[in-house]
């Protein structure tokens, strides 16, 4: 009886192990997938709110053109450019919002509010009466804005739940949704507003493909980890910030930087058009710039591998700086082209070192919130100057020059900062 039983407790032994060796056990919540269907199909809808995020707010351009020569003919360049620089404020500072509803488990409320939003805002823009800035500014400026930032830095994070090893490629891949979206946006839109279809029918347009692409992003992303136990805290991280000299000089550098960084991106089309070059070469100069901005973002990881991240920041800044004083001698088709290539590329360099720089001076992964505060800062106090001032200097007489000599000194300013900060941070390495 005893031989009898042994021998079944070996044959259970047997079966267990041959039934083991073909059974995978369900993968640990610490264990990263690595490129799974939903890890796919959550960067995929990462790509396409990145699409219509930022790629739409970098289209910017076609609008200031349009409303400065037809449809809000009696407001100044200033005036216009709040609309857009409103827009482009609201997205970054509403990341201290999203970044901190996100780390208490609300992304889905984040991304379906946030694209509902901006449906509405967009067909709401279609309605708008021309010379009524407040329906435009309150409809494109506030509520674009607004629903921008409410999905941008959830949908960034949620990658972070897939992917470890893969990680940084994922990411790369998923900002060039905005890229992407620079080129394709504006040359729709040029299309549809000078087009049959007209501004109102334009928008429609524009705002159905949104639409359907932020349902799409809704339906692919998931979440997979648990919340964190204890969210960033961001009055403790601004106060290390304020105490930390790099970043300080970070904060400097990126203010000035960015105070002529967006005024190709605004003034670009309306500059060549003015200039007397072809319109409808014209409305393919925001997509030549654009398009060498994503080359640049892709291209932007090889480099820094050789020059370092602080060193290709400030390389880039300089460039940037030198090429928006070369903008002032803009006459010619040649002209536009070379400028339009020399400085989407160098933008996408430097907006590609963004991020990296932030956290090559963050002392400890735990700090890492402190990327939304300095993305906040900066939004902030870039609101107020940077392209409004541009169109003031601009005026109505189309005075170029001038706001490209402002622009042109504000960057190179920054760049001079950044040689700071990076002599600064290198001593604090020592």
């Amino acid at each position: 009886g005893a031989a009898l039983q042994e021998d079944k407790e070996r044959s259970e032994t047997l079966e267990a192990c041959q039934v083991a060796k073909y059974w995978n056990p369900p993968p640990s919540p610490h264990e990263f997938p690595e490129g799974d269907l939903a890890a796919w199909a959550t960067a995929f809808g990462a790509f396409l709110i990145q699409f219509c995020g930022f790629g739409y707010t970098a289209s910017f351009g076609v609008y200031q053109d349009f409303y400065t020569q037809h449809y809000l003919i009696n407001e100044t360049s200033s005036a216009i450019s709040w609309i857009g620089s409103t827009n482009a404020f609201l997205m970054t500072a509403m990341g201290l919002v999203s970044g901190s509803l996100h780390d208490r488990g609300y992304f889905y409320y984040l991304v379906i509010a946030g694209s509902c939003l901006e449906s509405f805002s967009l067909f709401m823009l279609s309605w708008s009466k021309p010379d009524q800035y407040y329906q435009i500014f309150f409809s494109q400026g506030l509520g674009l804005g607004i629903a921008s930032g409410l999905m941008y830095i959830p949908t960034m994070a949620i990658i972070s739940h897939h992917f470890r090893r893969r990680r940084t490629l994922v990411m790369t891949f998923v900002a060039t949704g905005s890229s992407l979206g620079a080129i394709i946006h504006p040359i729709m839109l040029n299309n549809l507003f000078n087009g049959p279809l007209g501004f109102a029918n334009g928008v429609r347009v524009s705002a159905g493909l949104i639409s359907s692409c932020l349902l799409t992003a809704c339906l692919c992303m998931r979440t997979r980890l648990d919340l964190p136990a204890k969210p960033v805290n961001y009055l403790a991280t601004a106060r290390k910030c304020i105490c930390d000299v790099p970043f300080m000089l970070l904060i400097a550098g990126a203010f000035l930087f960015q105070l002529g960084f967006y005024y190709p991106l605004f003034f670009f089309q309306l500059d060549t058009i003015k200039h007397g070059i072809s319109v409808n070469f014209s409305f393919y100069s925001l997509v030549i710039l654009n398009g060498s901005n994503c080359i640049g973002r892709v291209t932007s990881g090889l480099i820094a591998g050789i020059t370092g991240v602080p060193n290709l920041t400030i390389m880039s800044s300089i460039l940037c700086g030198v090429l928006i004083f070369g903008m002032i001698g803009l006459s010619s088709l040649a002209s536009v082209v070379v400028l339009g290539v020399l400085y989407g590329y160098s933008s996408g360099l430097n907006t590609a070192m963004a991020a990296p720089l932030m956290t090559t001076l963050t002392p400890e992964l735990s700090e890492l919130g402190r990327v939304n505060v300095v993305s906040c800062f900066n939004s902030i106090l870039t609101l107020y100057p940077g392209t409004p001032i541009s169109g003031a200097l601009l005026t109505s007489n189309y005075t170029w020059w001038i706001p490209g000599l402002f622009s042109g000194i504000a960057s190179l300013a920054g760049a001079v900062m950044f040689i700071i900060m990076r002599y600064m941070f290198l001593r604090r390495q020592r």
